[in-house]
């Protein structure tokens, strides 16, 4: 949330007791560091104090991506990483999966990514999984009149009703975003819009609303356009507020300032 600059993979401390990765919007949905840790760790065997953790999280992104979608792009490295990391700011930056579109454009606006891009990077959805409780709303208590979601296809909300019991449930089972393609990251998540399988509120909104469907719709019908407009997405996302030259530090480890 302080820019590209490796923040979210800060532990808290005594005298940071919240941050960013511990914010319950981010624990436990947020995984993985430990991956990041190692890559860290064999790194500064190699060369002590040259790659910081933002860069390594970038090349991480970008390998996955390659991974999961045959997706490929150069990523400029030299980010150094940043000493702050505040759980309380999560709130006010991370898009939550109940905004609409037009709040979808200003959060993104806010970070220098426009409308098209903010489009584009939401196929990442088309992979990985959400907790019931991100859009149980949407299946149980939609409204003061209405109890389902009338954007979300029925036949989708029954088979989403056997995964999610009602609320309170005794836990929170967690459900593929995309269930055609979960493991592939490919356009098929803009098809499930079209089709009104849009998991969260935040996803159906796109082609909901009318300031953004015909992007979805372009998404969908041109999967090798959008891949490249992904490509492009990332590195523009990868490029904000990073701390370069004297800003900021190597972390030794990325969990801990140095």
């Amino acid at each position: 949330l302080q820019g590209c600059d490796g923040s979210v993979l800060l532990a808290s401390t005594p005298g940071n007791p919240i941050s960013e990765r511990d914010n319950f919007v981010n624990n436990p949905s947020l995984r993985g560091f430990e991956v990041i840790e190692d890559a860290k760790n064999q790194i500064e065997a190699a060369c002590p104090e040259t790659v910081s953790c933002a860069d390594i999280l970038a090349f991480a992104a970008r390998d996955s991506v390659s991974k999961v979608g045959g997706i490929s792009y150069d990523v400029p490295s030299g980010r150094r990483d940043g000493r702050v990391s505040i759980g309380d700011e999560v709130l006010d930056n991370l898009p939550r999966p109940s905004l609409s579109a037009d709040d979808l454009i200003s959060n993104f606006e806010r970070k220098g990514l426009s409308a098209d891009e903010m489009v584009t990077l939401s196929g990442a959805h088309s992979i990985g999984v959400s907790h019931c409780g991100a859009f149980s709303n949407r299946l149980y208590s939609f409204s003061d009149t209405v109890t389902q979601d009338p954007s979300l296809d029925s036949s989708y909300a029954e088979t989403l009703k056997t995964q999610c019991p009602p609320p309170p449930p005794t836990s929170d089972p967690t459900v593929s975003l995309e269930p055609s393609t979960p493991i592939r990251l490919d356009s098929k998540y803009y098809e499930g819009l079209i089709n009104h399988r849009g998991l969260l509120t935040s996803d159906q909104t796109l082609y909901t609303s009318q300031s953004t469907r015909g992007m979805v719709q372009s998404n969908a019908n041109n999967g090798a356009s959008w891949a490249d407009k992904f490509a492009l997405a990332m590195l523009r996302m990868g490029s904000i507020e990073v701390l370069t030259g004297s800003d900021g530090e190597i972390r030794k480890q990325c969990s801990f300032v140095n």
